[in-house]
């Protein structure tokens, strides 16, 4: 906070930031509101670490909204490299390029030093999601799965966000005139390493409470009844805490109310659920698991 802010005026502008966010359809709590506007505040990288559906991509999609910036967006996986994420070369265009110019010399010898420059121009430059994030202001850049990728990936993504700056052999060195807003999630499938967590705040995303999942239902789903919202959003609660293989997300709470209304549903039941448990639930165990106690998940 700097000095010219007094600690009410910070927290009515992280409220403000809440207040934008909701204004997207996203729902944050008090504690994520906050350290995201610190995030844009301090220019640091807020990591979202949480169970898959509880809305970390979604954060990001909504501060892009929110802030009128556009969102690029870095799909990490396993074997994922700097060039990837960074830049690449257009091949089939470069060689197209010493094709002309071969034709145009006719039989004149081409000058070899002058040509390789010539090939790495700009417009033969593949900007990836980092390098566009870099050369666009402002911009929200996603890194979504960071625990997908490796180790070396991670130093190389520390490297680029502590300077927000990247060098270009051929080029020279691009950096962001203003640094992106850059969200990166995990799963926790592993851990992330202390040096990049260091560099990033940090904030655990929970499924939300009862009644801010209704509210998260009626927000992003107007058309949906209340009692409806309300049995989806209890059902969903229930079903996370049966140890399922993979506990419905609000993304599944909002598929399943989204479909209930699409049957013409107003009211949840057992035969209901049934048939439409496999919007919710995405392997064959849960569902079977689940079949045989719907009656006792879906009562009060």
């Amino acid at each position: 906070m700097s000095a010219d802010m007094s600690a009410d005026e910070a927290r009515s502008s992280a409220q403000a930031l809440g207040d934008s966010l909701r204004a997207t359809g996203y729902l944050p709590d008090p504690g994520l509101s906050t350290v995201a506007w610190l995030a844009l505040r301090l220019h640091r990288p807020l990591l979202l670490e949480g169970e898959p559906g509880t809305g970390k991509t979604a954060l990001a999609e909504a501060l892009a909204a929110a802030t009128g910036a556009p969102l690029i967006r870095l799909q990490c996986y396993e074997g994922i490299d700097a060039s990837q994420a960074l830049y690449d070369w257009d091949v089939t265009r470069q060689v197209l390029h010493l094709r002309a110019l071969e034709a145009t010399r006719g039989d004149q010898a081409i000058d070899v030093a002058v040509a390789e420059r010539s090939l790495f121009d700009e417009r033969f430059l593949l900007a990836r999601p980092v390098l566009q994030a870099l050369r666009t202001t402002p911009s929200v850049l996603l890194v979504d799965e960071i625990d997908r990728a490796d180790d070396e990936f991670e130093a190389f993504l520390l490297e680029v966000l502590s300077t927000y700056a990247v060098t270009i052999p051929e080029l020279g060195t691009i950096s962001a005139a203003q640094p992106p807003i850059v969200v990166l999630t995990s799963n926790r499938t592993r851990e992330v390493h202390d040096a990049l967590k260091r560099r990033c705040l940090y904030h655990w995303v929970e499924h939300p409470g009862l009644a801010r999942e209704v509210e998260i239902l009626r927000v992003r789903v107007p058309e949906v009844p209340q009692r409806l919202a309300e049995q989806v959003a209890t059902a969903a609660q229930r079903l996370r805490t049966i140890g399922l293989l993979k506990p419905p997300g609000v993304a599944e709470s909002l598929d399943w109310a989204r479909s209930l209304l699409e049957l013409g549903v107003r009211d949840l039941d057992p035969e209901v659920a049934a048939t439409t448990l496999g919007v919710v639930l995405k392997y064959r165990e849960d569902a079977d698991r689940v079949r045989q106690d719907l009656a006792r998940l879906l009562a009060g």
